[in-house]
């Protein structure tokens, strides 16, 4: 017999989301994946050099177990949770991944084309890793924090200027979805 694999309905991971972020509220903590980005670099010592850096890391040492709950729940749901079988997809996605290159669309969560060790090796992976990680970089200290930090933290507590972002982040998706991506692949 062979499953079809869906994602989390909403109303298992939106709970989820929210009790973690009332409890960060009560406790007066703020969620994004940057602020631990920036705290690793403060540990490493980027703070003698850029005053960006420069600040008490050990006040946001909390923070650094949201890396390692990543890490470890991205290994779970891969290793632990994942069902090896075929994803439920529309024939119009499947025929336009299709033309963009890629195989055996709905096999993988993880589409072996981009994230197998040798794309990711290759001239085109190493120019897309290096390119994408500067921009996100730049975007996220220009924004004043990433995605999550934005779309949930700053959401929730009813910030204009994360609502800005959140609305800025979807079209900068849609841009690179629709215009980008058909040019890089």
């Amino acid at each position: 017999m062979e499953y079809i694999l869906q994602p989390w309905p909403w109303y298992v991971s939106g709970p989820c989301i929210a009790v973690v972020m009332f409890l960060l509220l009560y406790f007066g903590r703020t969620f994004g994946m940057s602020s631990n980005l920036r705290t690793m670099c403060a540990i490493g010592g980027a703070g003698k050099r850029v005053a960006f850096f420069n600040f008490d890391w050990k006040s946001q040492k909390w923070n650094l177990i949201v890396v390692l709950g990543a890490i470890f729940g991205g290994f779970i749901a891969h290793y632990v949770l994942s069902n090896p079988i075929n994803m439920d997809l529309s024939e119009a996605t499947v025929t336009d991944l299709t033309a963009l290159g890629f195989n055996d669309v709905g096999k993988n969560l993880l589409p072996p084309e981009l994230f197998s060790w040798d794309a990711v090796f290759s001239i085109k992976g190493l120019s897309i890793l290096i390119i994408g990680g500067f921009l996100v970089g730049f975007g996220t200290r220009y924004a004043g924090g990433c995605t999550s930090g934005h779309a949930i933290t700053g959401l929730s507590s009813l910030q204009l200027p994360s609502l800005i972002a959140v609305i800025g982040f979807f079209f900068g998706g849609l841009i690179m979805i629709h215009l980008i991506f058909p040019i890089l692949f």
